[in-house]
Parts: structure tokens; sequence; C-alpha cells
């Protein structure tokens, strides 16, 4: 008799988000398609003020992606060669590849290894009086430290920007995500908690020059209409994701709380499964919100990629965020990092999992992937007996 074939359960379930939805948002697209604005326009500017009062911020700016948001803000603060900007080097290749095309050099500052956030004490020692920004990612959900970061930013009169393309309602002290630094950059890709069918993404602030700086930079640096003030580039948000993405925003703290309710489950389960030794669940610091954009565990003894290629053979979703430190990439072996500069980043490389996570997930979707990772534990114990 054949083995009965379970249900498999993807990393990121967006088809069952989709359908709870769809009327509202083939609404949406209808009506962008009937307005005949399909850039920029009212409902990008209906969005950028939604977002706004969200973060609790003055000023929204809508672009194209996430990237974009990080090149917009890079930018607005006059980034460029003969600068330098320190970030972390775990994290994902646009916030390094931003800085890059920039011309101003990227140093990097190893993380907490409990959160994957860029370590305050790392930063100071970075510091130049070539430092033009700090840049610190909010990784898989959770705030980096921020009020060390202030402080040194303060001392040495250096801008914060937040890559915040993970952390959309993410807080830090009672403050969102959107007002922890100078400029705060978001993505709505469609992975993300706050996210379209499509690239989009979202720079937010209360200085007002930047924003308008920011809104001439996303169409080719236009101040007004065909007069390029500055050298910008198209960076422009399409109406129709604007659209779908206001139907979604007033959804977004129901679909925290129930991100956050999967990550409690998924630490019982993996408590109750005895599987802590092997498994190190996500480590929520004090005064943060984090909003689980993924579930992060890290896999002992070696066996990270093993567990990868068995959950997948039984189709479970998962993925490595990410496999190589950002000083280890090929294209950037011109700055001279070598292997053990940063060994926080390089264990974590080595070590963590994104187990499925998305707010509709069920307890039994749960349930199913931690007994596959205690199989595979018990399998590896007889083994190894």
């Amino acid at each position: 008799m054949d083995a009965i074939r379970h249900p498999d359960v993807p990393l990121c379930d967006l088809l069952t988000q989709y359908r709870s939805l769809q009327a509202e948002v083939e609404q949406a697209v209808c009506r962008v398609l009937a307005s005949g604005q399909a850039i920029l326009g009212p409902e990008v500017a209906a969005l950028e003020k939604e977002v706004a009062d969200y973060c609790g911020a003055a000023y929204a700016v809508g672009c194209g992606s996430g990237t974009d948001a990080i090149s917009l803000a890079l930018h607005a603060l006059d980034v460029g060669p003969g600068d330098e900007v320190i970030l972390p080097p775990f994290t994902f290749f646009a916030t390094l590849g931003c800085v890059l095309r920039t011309g101003a050099r990227p140093v990097f500052a190893d993380i907490d290894p409990q959160t994957y956030n860029i370590d305050p004490l790392q930063v100071a020692n970075k510091i130049t009086p070539r430092t033009k920004a700090i840049l610190p990612v909010h990784l898989y959900g959770q705030t980096a430290d921020m009020e060390p970061l202030w402080r040194i930013a303060e001392r040495h009169h250096i801008a914060i920007i937040e890559d915040a393309a993970q952390a959309f309602g993410a807080e830090y002290q009672k403050k969102r995500t959107g007002t922890l630094g100078a400029i705060a950059c978001f993505s709505f890709y469609p992975s993300k908690n706050l996210g379209t069918y499509g690239d989009a993404g979202m720079v937010v602030t209360n200085d007002p020059d930047w924003a308008n700086k920011m809104k001439a930079l996303r169409v080719h640096g236009m101040e007004p209409k065909y007069y390029h003030k500055y050298l910008g580039w198209n960076a422009r948000l399409d109406a129709i994701h604007a659209a779908i993405l206001r139907v979604k925003l007033p959804h977004i703290e129901r679909w925290t709380a129930q991100r956050q309710a999967a990550a409690q489950r998924y630490d019982q389960l993996i408590e109750q499964a005895h599987l802590t030794q092997w498994l190190t669940r996500p480590v929520v610091k004090p005064q943060r919100r984090h909003v689980f954009n993924q579930y992060i565990v890290r896999v002992a003894k070696g066996q990270r990629d093993a567990l990868v290629k068995h959950l997948k053979s039984e189709g479970i979703g998962c993925e490595i965020y990410y496999p190589l430190s950002l000083h280890l990439q090929e294209c950037v072996r011109h700055l001279g990092y070598q292997v053990g500069d940063f060994p926080a980043s390089e264990e974590a490389s080595r070590e963590v999992l994104a187990l499925p996570i998305f707010p509709e997930i069920t307890l039994e979707q749960q349930k199913r992937v931690v007994e596959l990772c205690a199989a595979f534990v018990r399998r590896h114990n007889r083994l190894a007996a």
C-alpha cells in the first residue's frame, strides 16, 4: 500500500490571503484601470498618507521596490564617493548593492548572534570621519537595538537609515519602524507582511526637504516636470500596486497578531518535541514588537543543510536567509574582506533556517513541520549511536 501523502506546507501561502480579499483586490484594480491613471496619481498619494499615518511619520514616498527605497534614502542624504556607510554583513544583498552604487564604501559591522541585527558595539568601533550614515537592517521582523545607535549617531552627527524591508509594523520602545531613523525604507514584495503582487516600496521620513527630494529623484530628478534638478532615475510606484496595498493595509494588525500567535505555537511545539537542543528558537528582546516576517531557527550539529533536504522532500517549504555573508560574495572581493572577519554573521549563515510562517498557517500545518524535524533528529541520533 502506498504511504499516505500529507498536504504540502508552503513557506509563504499567498493564495489563501488573496482568496480572502479577492473581491476587494479586484475592485481596486478595476478602479485603477477605469481611472486611466496607471503610475503615481491619487492612489499612490492616498497610500503614502495612510502608510505615513500608520508609522507615525510626517511623509511617505512611494517607489518601485524596497531596493529603490534604500537608493532614494542614500541619495537624499547625498551619500557618494569618499563617504562610508556602516551596515551588517548578514542581510539581503540589496542593502549592500545600493551603497555600492552610490560610490560610497560599505563598512561592515558584525551582528548580535541572538537577533541577527547589527551589533551597536561593533558599529561604535567602525566610525571614522568619513562615516556618512549607519544603515541597520531590522532583520526577520525585529528591530535592531536602536538606543545605542541613536547615541552614536548623535555624538558623531551621522544619519541613520532604517532598512525595514522585513519589519513593517515592528516596534522599538513603542515607536514603529519608519520613525527610528532619519529615513526608513520598506519593501512591499509579495512575501512581506504587507505585500502586493509585484515589486513596490516606500520611504518614510519626518523631514520635508528629504521627502521632496526623494519625490523628485524617483522621476528622474524632475522638479518641476521636464526640469531636472537632480540626477534621478525611474523609481515610480504603479497605481495598481498602491490600490492593492490600500486594500491590505487595514488588515495588517490582525495579520501581525496571527504571525505572533503562530510563532508562539512553534516555540511551544519545539519545546514539547524536545528539540530545543537542536533548534534554537527566535529570541525576542525586551521592548520590541517582533512581527515575524520569518520564523528563524538555528540548526545544531552542522545538520542544517541535511534538514533542509529532508523537509523539502516531504513537501515542507523552508529557506535559508542567507547562506553566504555579504563580505564573502564574489562581486565584492575588491573590498578585501576574508573568511573569519565577521564570525557571528558567518556562523549564522551556516545555521539559520526559516520555517513556514504566514498569517493563515494552521496548528496542523505547524505540527507537521515540527514532527518532521523531530523525525529527522531521531534518525540522526540512531545513525550516530
